[in-house]
């Protein structure tokens, strides 16, 4: 071997966490994955209603991280649904907010402060043998 070069394994070339570098995860990717834990909450949608939309903003936490120096990010996230009607709208936007912070969060490894539900749209759901049109 030669002065210049070091050998494999011996822990002389190996670079300290603080020199290495960071990966940026994009926006749009934290929102297709938001989204699709808003549609994993949600469980079934009406035949009619759009698929969940996500709107991300990510912006440097005010915290480092636990290697000191990187801080972390905080995803800011936007969910607009539609959902069927008649539901318990507050449990379902519960679940959503608390099914993404938990999904992004594991996923991304970005902490989640704030998952702003929006209901879009309600579908009223017509029960089985429902009379349609008006009652006297």
């Amino acid at each position: 071997m030669s002065e210049g070069s070091v050998a494999l394994g011996s822990g002389a070339g190996v670079v300290p966490p603080g020199e290495r570098g960071a990966t940026r995860i994009a926006d749009r990717v934290v929102a297709k994955i938001a989204a699709r834990a808003a549609l994993e909450a949600v469980g079934r949608l009406p035949s009619e209603a759009a698929r969940p939309h996500v709107t991300v903003v990510v912006r440097p936490h005010s915290r480092l991280g636990s290697s000191g120096g990187t801080p972390i990010e905080a995803a800011h996230i936007r969910v607009h649904l539609e959902l069927d009607y008649p539901t318990d709208l507050g449990s379902r936007c519960h679940a959503v907010r608390r099914h993404v912070t938990e999904r992004v969060g594991a996923l991304v490894g970005m902490e989640v402060p704030e998952v702003a539900v929006q209901v879009e749209r309600l579908h009223l759901t017509e029960a089985h043998g429902a009379v349609h049109g008006r009652t006297r």
